[in-house]
């Protein structure tokens, strides 16, 4: 089954093609009043995308920072429609992935959802408890409508498994680098490389880690072996701590520098 790079994919295979290291960083959508303001600072200060999480009540990979925002969201009203709502018509210059849990998915309906991230101008979808095995009839939809699903490989995943997740993954392969639940850590896992170093030899999909990249010298080392990193928990912590736009473009930045004085 194969289909066409969008936008997301197109985007970041240019980057990295050109010898660019690339930059994901995440935000929580509806944390802050300003966290539309957020996702153009970002994108000024050197991101290549943006992923946006659509909070939920029952998360299974965020840590305690990411649950905090998603808590704060929710307290505030949001909800899923209303933040992609937000997102239609607010173009930032780089493409944005939401990260989101299947149940809600599901409850809008595969097709409903699909065409509701296409018409809020998203380009790929990040689901990480919707298993290889099961997303078929969201992959389906996802495809016909335009919109890119990113699969997780994690370090555990056998690699037969991890072959067949890179083959249908779309816009970037994202390798967890860590077996837990997002958050800062003070040292960065051996797994983040082992992780990227595997992928990249399955696939020439951009391959990014996540979870567990907290500063510009991890998001450094990742990049030795990623194509790039996902950072969230850090950039959340700062958001939660009030330092809003200009603090998230201040750490996007230190991130940027980083990955770029390592290559």
């Amino acid at each position: 089954m194969t289909a066409q790079p969008g936008e997301l994919e197109k985007r970041l295979r240019e980057k990295r093609d050109s010898g660019h290291k690339l930059l994901v960083p995440y935000v929580t959508g509806a944390m802050t009043p300003d966290w539309l303001d957020v996702l153009h600072a970002v994108a000024a200060a050197g991101a290549d995308a943006v992923e946006v999480g659509i909070p939920f009540s029952d998360p299974m990979i965020d840590g305690p920072t990411i649950q905090r925002a998603s808590v704060m969201a929710l307290e505030s009203g949001a909800t899923p429609a209303g933040i992609l709502a937000s997102l239609r018509g607010t173009e930032i210059g780089v493409p944005i992935a939401v990260m989101t849990y299947y149940n809600i998915v599901f409850r809008a309906g595969h097709r409903r959802f699909a065409d509701t991230l296409v018409q809020s101008g998203v380009s790929g979808a990040i689901l990480p408890d919707l298993p290889l095995e099961e997303a078929g009839e969201w992959c389906a939809e996802a495809d016909a409508a335009g919109v890119e699903t990113v699969l997780l490989v994690a370090p555990s995943t056998p690699d037969e498994r991890a072959e067949r997740i890179c083959e249908r993954s779309r816009g970037f392969v994202y390798g967890v680098g860590i077996m837990g639940v997002t958050g800062e850590r003070k040292h960065l896992a051996s797994s983040a490389a082992a992780v990227a170093r595997r992928l990249r030899k399955m696939t020439d999909v951009p391959v990014c880690v996540g979870i567990g990249v907290s500063t510009p010298e991890q998001a450094a080392q990742v990049c030795a072996d990623a194509d790039g990193v996902v950072v969230g928990s850090a950039l959340v912590r700062r958001l939660i701590d009030g330092e809003g736009p200009e603090g998230a473009a201040r750490f996007v930045s230190e991130l940027r520098e980083g990955i770029d004085s390592a290559s």
